[in-house]
């Protein structure tokens, strides 16, 4: 019999999630006024309100795991450092393939390896969420490549600051710090 993750840890687990939920938002967000192309701003802003979305149910789920409302727990400190790496990136084509090839691909590894780690009956209102957020982020890379020819098609080969960002984001296999430090 496998160790599940205790109610605790879940609490923990899904404010991980909403922070990093609620930072790709915000960066979404920042970069959306310094993006020249305006098809790109509008691709942003209908994944910021995605973001938001699952940034939502994830909150208000913490509260029923017996955290505070819309409880957010920063990510382990390389992934955070990762993260603030990948949203300094400036291009345009960076952004866009930071966003959905090495966010929305770290975030849904993060969102199964939940999946494969908790007591599917215990916390089936979590695992609810998370399939649902699963289906946004395959909805958001399905965005990307449909939107049309006005969205920059990706690179042959990554730049410099998006290699560095992707190679910082994959680096970190485990996001969440169950140490009572991070709380």
């Amino acid at each position: 019999m496998t160790i599940k993750l205790n109610v605790k840890q879940r609490a923990n687990t899904v404010g991980t999630l909403r922070f990093v939920c609620v930072f790709l938002m915000e960066t979404l967000a920042r970069w959306i006024p310094t993006t020249p192309e305006m098809e790109v701003k509008m691709l942003f802003s209908r994944q910021v309100w995605r973001m938001a979305q699952q940034a939502d149910r994830l909150g208000r789920r913490a509260r029923e795991l017996r955290a505070p409302l819309h409880y957010s727990r920063p990510p382990r400190s390389d992934f955070l450092g990762a993260l603030k790496q990948l949203a300094a990136v400036s291009d345009t084509i960076d952004r866009i393939d930071g966003f959905h090839d090495v966010a929305l691909p770290s975030l849904a590894a993060t969102y199964r390896a939940y999946l494969a780690e908790t007591d599917r009956l215990t916390d089936e209102p979590t695992v609810m969420i998370i399939e649902q957020a699963l289906s946004e982020i395959d909805t958001m890379r399905r965005e990307r490549n449909d939107w049309g020819s006005e969205i920059p098609k990706a690179r042959a080969t990554d730049s410099s600051a998006l290699k560095a960002a992707r190679q910082a984001v994959g680096a970190v296999k485990d996001i969440v710090d169950q140490s009572e430090q991070a709380a």
